[in-house]
């Protein structure tokens, strides 16, 4: 038979599961919310959110001796402060504190015990009459803010915190590595002289990477790209490396494909933020960990890509600049090349893989066209028309020359000549005198 304490955890985890489904939607609308009010900010980069597990919503009851103070498992779970745990990610130290600035400004209706509002019919309620940045057990500091929720009759607490990538990696640290790990047993001078260094080190970090980070964003816009470009421009140089290194090692050449992997780059972040939601420093982050794995896995370039017919698009260009993918990367070494990193970059089937990035490339061609379609007045079948016009003329060019730089970058800036050159002629077109004046530029440019 189980004692009480065992009896109050069970029916404990019963009520908070029966919650869950509430839980995610609160922290789901709120964090929606607050990406809403800072998605313009800077300093604002992402927004994550956790639900409480089981274990540690028992291990804190335990901990803080909850099952004595609360003989009613409802009323305790009300009073839980953190069943939800909101973080705020900013890029340093400093922009915390701007971060919650901008919130304070935005809730500033008074309701009460020190929380505030920024309507009285919103839901979400801060306390924000606290001092803030708080000072931790560890001696460190955390905006960490008391949060509830009104959801029907109840209202539920959260908490929410604003850190920086630096204190993200420190909390990682600290929660995961040295609070959570009771196998280590430490002299406390000698964990207080460990944390302390670490924090400094990271402090220090935090510094110099806004002095580089203050110093391009100071530079003349013209000559300096976005910060994702220079992620995107990293990864691919990393990814170039990589494979260029297994080709000298197994074939002993040396094989320049860079303006392939910028392109390849640009899909993989794009498929992984479309999949996964995520920072673009995070899918820096994976896709340096699926580098590393690629790196030090056994392959054979020499290999045949095998493909089959599983998977068709619905789409004529798409399809047919498909088939000349399959067709040529057994007998081009650099589109085997490409199909191979992209498959493996990618862990998923190839057929699959490469309609994905045929659909990237044909997704491009789709927001050019929007563009340019803007300035002719055209009926929407003629517009179809024209668009299946231009698209064949691009196919029959890559079906000659192969290039990838031409199909992903090329023929896009040759669209864009073209109908720069039509609109300073400044007159009104039919659809065969456009159709005449894209065919002469795509075949005069390329």
């Amino acid at each position: 038979m189980k004692i009480e304490l065992f009896k109050f955890l069970d029916r404990s985890a019963g009520t908070l599961r029966s919650y869950n489904e509430i839980l995610e939607q609160i922290a789901s609308k709120t964090s929606d919310y607050l990406k809403e009010l800072l998605y313009h900010d800077d300093n604002f980069i992402n927004i994550t959110y956790r639900i409480k597990s089981e274990k540690s919503f028992k291990e804190k009851i335990i901990k803080n001796n909850f099952y004595l103070e609360y003989a009613d498992v409802e009323s305790m779970i009300m009073n839980f402060s953190d069943l939800i745990g909101i973080r705020i990610e900013c890029r340093f130290i400093k922009d915390e504190e701007k971060l919650f600035n901008l919130i304070k400004n935005t809730f500033n209706i008074e309701v009460g015990k020190g929380y505030y509002k920024n309507a009285l019919d919103s839901p979400i309620s801060m306390k924000l009459s606290d001092k803030q940045p708080q000072i931790q057990m560890n001696g460190f500091e955390i905006y960490k803010i008391d949060c509830k929720y009104q959801y029907g009759k109840n209202s539920f607490n959260f908490e929410l915190q604003i850190k920086s990538m630096v204190n993200v990696f420190w909390g990682e640290i600290d929660h995961k590595i040295i609070y959570k790990n009771y196998n280590y047993m430490i002299d406390e001078t000698f964990f207080k002289d460990i944390m302390s260094t670490i924090k400094d080190s990271l402090y220090m970090i935090d510094r110099q990477l806004l002095i580089l980070f203050d110093h391009v964003a100071n530079l003349d816009a013209g000559t300096t790209v976005s910060a994702n470009e220079q992620i995107n421009h990293l990864l691919s140089k990393i990814i170039h490396d990589v494979y260029s290194q297994k080709i000298k090692n197994e074939l002993g050449f040396i094989f320049n494909f860079k303006n392939a992997t910028d392109i390849i780059v640009e899909f993989l972040q794009l498929s992984a933020a479309k999949e996964r939601e995520l920072s673009y420093g995070e899918n820096f982050v994976k896709l340096i960990n699926r580098i590393n794995e690629v790196q030090n896995s056994d392959m054979s370039l020499q290999d045949n890509i095998v493909f089959d017919n599983s998977i068709s698009s619905g789409d004529y260009f798409t399809q047919s600049v498909l088939d000349v993918i399959k067709r040529i990367s057994s007998k081009d070494f650099t589109w085997n090349m490409i199909v191979k990193i992209i498959c493996q970059m990618q862990e998923a089937d190839c057929n699959r893989s490469m309609m994905d990035f045929v659909n990237f490339i044909r997704a491009k061609y789709s927001v050019e066209f929007i563009r340019i379609f803007e300035s002719f007045n055209l009926v929407s079948e003629n517009e179809n028309i024209l668009e299946s016009y231009i698209l064949k003329i691009v196919y029959n060019n890559f079906k000659r020359n192969h290039s990838l730089n031409y199909l992903a970058n090329g023929a896009l800036k040759d669209i864009e000549k073209t109908f720069k050159l039509i609109k300073r002629e400044n007159k009104t077109f039919d659809l065969e005198d456009l159709k005449i004046r894209f065919k002469y530029g795509l075949e005069r440019i390329n």
